[in-house]
């Protein structure tokens, strides 16, 4: 695998076997140049049990590039000595375990620190290490529930809407713990003392809320859905239908955009009602709907392409990596076959880059016990034990 040049190079992390978040994260950390080795399940160790192996989610799709693979079943105490091996070598180990799978394993932080006392050992949970549901199941949409924020997404009449995976997963997660990692490793580097750090999906979403609490605290938003200023309630930050049922996203928050909007949409600004008005939003959207009914979305967006309203098409996802500015920026690249998000962010001396494809599961298990120095005779008695692949 070609080194990556990117701000991480030099780091090298160790990835436990999970989904979603994690080697959401182990794919950000590799994209910014840190060395990865990943842990893969051997096939003795994966009962099939669980539908999401059988998706392009973790190791086999874009989520699994950049990594080196070593096959290991983590209930063996053979391999779980190689991987704390492997932690001995590492600056990051990152796990995604209910809390106490890993010290059952023999794989937990006190093993891994006593090994390596500069490790920072990153834990990703949903509800935590510790608190009442730390030991129970959960799943994006739970941890949202119970964060305070499901309630408020979605439309006013009905249910509250799970917005796929992005907040809880990946946004309150992966994010989350990359940034505590990061920062531990510059503490490590100082002080030479490694350190544990909590990451729960319930903690970081609601972090994700402090603005729209702050909002809520102070009487400016209401605990209903689509009747605030950011969740669609006001009539000039909201979606449109247009005549093809398609739709355009108005983001026409400050007078100034306001003010372009409306003479693009050929209204008067002085007869028509303000939406910093109190009363008005009612009237209004239902005015600014029977507009944009009136042309295809793609009608209003070569309108409004060269306006500041504010106004956007709402793409899919299919459609997005072809969008002009997506396409001139280099916005999206293929990764085994799938066109996905460019690293981001973007770095003037040290560029990352997305390693094309993934390896295959175990590709890296014979390279990296030599590594670590285990003789021909013990790889094979690894390999023919089933402790590694």
């Amino acid at each position: 695998m070609t080194p990556n040049p990117g701000p991480l190079s030099g780091i090298r992390v160790l990835e436990l076997p999970a989904l979603g978040p994690v080697p959401f994260l182990g794919m950000l950390l590799a994209d910014l140049g840190a060395e990865v080795v990943r842990i893969d399940r051997t096939p003795a160790s994966t009962d099939g049990s669980d539908p999401l192996t059988a998706l392009p989610v973790g190791a086999t799709g874009p989520l699994g590039r950049g990594r080196r693979s070593i096959t290991l079943d983590l209930r063996q105490p053979a391999a779980a000595a190689v991987a704390l091996d492997l932690a001995a070598t590492s600056d990051v180990l990152i796990e995604g375990f209910r809390p106490g799978v890993a010290e059952r394993l023999g794989v937990g932080p006190e093993q891994a620190l006593a090994r390596n006392p500069t490790l920072v050992y990153g834990r990703m949970t949903g509800w935590g290490q510790d608190g009442p549901l730390a030991p129970t199941a959960g799943h994006d949409i739970t941890y949202l529930a119970i964060s305070g924020l499901l309630h408020g997404i979605g439309p006013a009449a009905g249910p509250p809407t799970p917005p796929a995976n992005y907040l809880g997963d990946f946004g309150g997660g992966a994010m989350s713990l990359a940034v505590g990692v990061l920062a531990a490793v510059l503490s490590a580097r100082s002080t030479g003392v490694g350190q544990v750090v909590d990451a729960a999906m319930i903690d970081g979403a609601a972090y994700l809320a402090t603005m729209v609490r702050a909002l809520h605290g102070n009487g400016l938003w209401r605990d209903d859905r689509t009747a605030n200023i950011f969740d669609g309630g006001m009539p000039h930050y909201r979606c449109y239908e247009c005549s093809d049922g398609r739709y355009v996203a108005v983001g026409a928050l400050e007078p100034k955009f306001w003010a372009i909007l409306l003479t693009a949409l050929g209204l008067d600004p002085v007869t028509t009602p303000s939406p910093y008005q109190p009363g008005t939003s009612a009237g209004l959207t239902e005015l600014l709907s029977g507009v944009f009914a009136g042309r295809s979305r793609d009608e209003w967006a070569a309108l409004f392409a060269p306006l500041d309203a504010c106004v956007a098409p709402v793409l899919t996802l299919a459609e997005a990596p072809e969008h002009p500015h997506n396409k001139g920026r280099g916005s999206y690249v293929e990764v085994a076959g799938v066109r996905v998000a460019a690293p981001t962010p973007r770095f003037s001396a040290t560029p990352c880059q997305a390693a094309p494809t993934p390896p295959a599961i175990g590709a890296d298990t014979e390279s990296l016990l030599t590594e670590l120095g285990y003789d021909p005779p013990t790889r094979t008695a690894l390999r023919d034990s089933g402790a590694a692949g």
